[in-house]
């Protein structure tokens, strides 16, 4: 069942889990995780980034709404760090339920202004709306763009942001970088600022840059009040490896030769992010029709 954010993540915030948002950008990797999805009974968020649209086309996020409509578990088909108005537009024409307008580099008031324009245009035709205060940082080159440095999220601004935006959905900077650490980083989440940050406000939080986090950092994130984790560069990894093992023999080159068990070792690592994030069976909290 397609749902928007706002709507998905009332039932995560009321019943204490976080929704997977797992990147997509090909129909591989859609099928994995809607498989994996379905197994583990899972809500589930389909992200693509503006660049992994200009990819994978328009075309694509039809396949992926009627994936959606067919799914036997909640599904929202989110825009993951829109740049600027036009590619919300575009997002929201493709038939995305959900949009987020990152203006998280810019002053608070102008952050405040662009996503109040974003709301009262998504809001308008029942699209939901993530915001972000602070910076997420970044891995590498390879990674999603981020900031050098990371600016943590203050907890007074939360709420005037929250106030004033009106968005429904908030990313909090505490400590996350895009991509797969490096052996020499260490992540480490900042988990008394994201205590702070949840007795401020009701909204539900999202934390970005999911992948390669400690387990138990992860879980307690959850437990504190986060409910939409996003990951990619883990369950990517995950199919790009095996692709890599598989493609040593030269003979093959049939699709279901190649994928299938790429496609099984990313399920192994979106199922047991469903598990961490406590949203296995989670689906039987939605009231609607199963298919």
């Amino acid at each position: 069942m397609l749902m928007n954010m706002k709507d998905l993540l009332a039932v995560a915030r009321a019943n204490n889990f976080a929704v997977p948002a797992f990147n997509i950008s090909s129909n591989m990797l859609l099928k994995g995780v809607m498989e994996a999805s379905e197994e583990a009974q899972s809500p589930v968020i389909l992200a693509i980034h503006p660049d992994e649209l200009s990819f994978v086309t328009p075309e694509f996020v039809a396949y992926a709404v009627e994936a959606a409509n067919r799914a036997t578990v909640p599904v929202c088909i989110h825009l993951d760090h829109g740049a600027n108005l036009g590619q919300v537009m575009e997002a929201i024409k493709c038939g995305f339920t959900s949009v987020m307008i990152d203006a998280s580099s810019q002053p608070l008031e102008q952050n405040i202004a662009i996503c109040k324009e974003v709301v009262a245009l998504a809001h308008s035709v029942n699209v939901s709306v993530e915001g972000e205060l602070g910076t997420i940082g970044t891995t590498g080159p390879d990674a999603e763009p981020g900031a050098d440095v990371v600016i943590y999220t203050n907890p007074d601004d939360v709420v005037i942001f929250v106030e004033a935006t009106g968005v429904d959905t908030l990313a909090v900077a505490i400590g996350t970088s895009h991509g797969i650490y490096p052996k020499d980083r260490k992540p480490e989440l900042k988990l008394d600022l994201l205590k702070e940050i949840r007795s401020r406000v009701e909204t539900p939080l999202v934390l970005h840059g999911g992948s390669a986090n400690p387990d138990d950092e992860i879980a307690a994130a959850v437990r504190l009040g986060v409910n939409k984790i996003n990951i990619s560069s883990d369950i990517k990894d995950a199919f790009y490896q095996k692709a890599r093992e598989v493609l040593k023999h030269p003979t093959i080159r049939e699709p279901n030769s190649i994928y299938p068990p790429c496609i099984d070792a990313m399920k192994k690592v979106a199922h047991h992010k469903i598990e961490l994030f406590n949203a296995a069976g989670k689906a039987a909290c939605y009231n609607y029709a199963r298919a």
